[in-house]
């Protein structure tokens, strides 16, 4: 029995002390296929209280989608110089997400594609690194708890509990859903940044009682490419976490702050969520 506690605490102070295994997705696995289910793409147009007016953002429901079941909602957010099209331009997540169905390896999820920057003029125009535009990127987790999520519940067939929300993002998008999630731990169960921004809070901001985590999170995921500037945005959140034995996936992979490496790490996370 010793020699199996050993083991047990070794492999767990692996698990959350260090950088996974590096997994790449296959060849293809962003390329259209012919000849299997699709899932849909809508652009939905909700009232935003939180900055005073309509606001776009896409819906994906998976191949199958029937009104008559329940889904968790994946939140997948942009990053700075994007919008809520920046995801399905450059990630290609209904692709991505339509192959992994056919090969029977993801639960059935809908996934929402907002605008992070919750301001009038959201558009990603001119400077994007302007006060203005930057603050609304914070603006955005009033956007998100009180407007868009509670439209999606009124209007699609989701499971509107903690266990059943996922809120993750690249870059700013990133900082955002690390922001909101661990700060919003009763609201989403899973949470995690792929190459988090500066506007990633301190760990110490993003976390003060790491019991919670522990109690609350289905998955806590940060990833960043190798070769990426903001490495250590992820590494301090990743040292915290291992000095105060929260478990999370801590992925460091082969890349730069690009959407190569973004792809893969919505790859590698679909297939985990609501499991």
């Amino acid at each position: 029995m010793k020699g199996i506690f050993i083991l047990m605490v070794t492999v767990l102070s692996w698990t959350v002390s260090s950088a996974q295994k590096v997994k790449i997705a296959p060849t293809g696995f962003d390329t259209k296929r012919e000849n299997i289910a699709r899932g849909d793409i809508d652009t939905i147009s909700y009232k935003s209280t939180t900055v005073g007016v309509k606001r776009k953002a896409l819906v994906y429901t998976p191949p199958g989608y029937s009104k008559s079941k329940k889904y968790p909602v994946l939140y997948l957010l942009h990053g700075i110089g994007g919008d809520e099209l920046e995801w399905f331009k450059n990630g290609v997540p209904h692709i991505i997400l339509d192959n992994l169905y056919a090969e029977g390896k993801l639960e059935p999820m809908i996934v929402v594609l907002p605008n992070g920057r919750a301001m009038k003029d959201d558009r990603a125009t001119g400077d994007i690194m302007a006060a203005d535009k930057v603050k609304a990127f914070s603006t955005f987790q009033g956007d998100l708890l009180d407007d868009l999520i509670p439209f999606v519940e009124r209007n699609y067939a989701v499971q509107s509990d903690q266990k059943h929300r996922a809120l993750f993002g690249l870059s700013m998008g990133g900082g955002q859903a690390l922001n909101f999630g661990l700060g919003n731990m009763d609201v989403f169960a899973w949470v995690g940044g792929f190459s988090s921004a500066p506007n990633t809070q301190t760990p110490e901001q993003l976390l003060p009682n790491p019991q919670e985590a522990k109690n609350k999170l289905k998955l806590l995921w940060i990833s960043c490419g190798d070769q990426d500037r903001l490495m250590e945005i992820t590494k301090r959140t990743h040292e915290y976490l291992a000095q105060h034995q929260v478990p999370h996936r801590y992925y460091v992979e082969p890349g730069g702050h690009d959407f190569k490496v973004w792809k893969n790490d919505l790859y590698q996370i679909s297939q985990l969520l609501f499991k």
